[in-house]
């Protein structure tokens, strides 16, 4: 696959489970074989564009390691070498933003850069919910909830913050 691919993530099939259950998808490289390095990807683009960025922020508040803090943007980042997967910060969350199947103490790592240059299948996309991982050569598109995450990595999610903004506009 030539490397003007991006790979586009639909964080709602992500949240939505019917049986209760959270599928990120399966890794294929041999060092990690049941890694699910997805949930590390879900998470940043879930604190990025998901996150209501509360003024208190209980979630950086509560967090009994300090492993929470904003960034230059206002965006909330984790430090996974301080967190202890207490998720006191899922539990606070007033808005039910941070899910306790992506913040745990244990973070997976995807390098979906090395399967793209490589041109191996990427497992996640088989094995992920239906449509919520995909292959696209399009770019970001806000009209249609679609973000940039970075240049390998597409989003789509509908930001929280674009929906203040439309709410006073109209």
């Amino acid at each position: 696959m030539p490397m003007s691919k991006k790979i586009l993530i639909d964080l709602s099939k992500f949240r939505f489970s019917d049986t209760g259950q959270y599928n990120y998808g399966e890794c294929i490289y041999d060092f990690h074989p049941h890694n699910t390095g997805m949930k590390d990807v879900i998470e940043r683009a879930m604190l990025e564009f998901a996150c209501r960025r509360c003024e208190d922020a209980p979630c950086i508040a509560v967090c009994p390691e300090e492993a929470l803090e904003r960034d230059e943007n206002g965006a909330i980042h984790r430090a996974t070498n301080l967190c202890v997967g207490c998720q006191s910060c899922v539990a606070v969350c007033p808005f039910g933003t941070l899910m306790n199947e992506i913040i745990t103490a244990k973070k997976a790592i995807c390098d979906l850069t090395g399967c793209l240059k490589s041109n191996n299948p990427l497992k996640c996309l088989e094995s992920a919910p239906e449509g919520a991982i995909t292959l696209t050569d399009q770019e970001a598109d806000p009209e249609n909830h679609i973000y940039q995450l970075d240049e390998h990595i597409l989003v789509k999610e509908f930001r929280w913050q674009d929906l203040i903004d439309n709410g006073e506009k109209g």
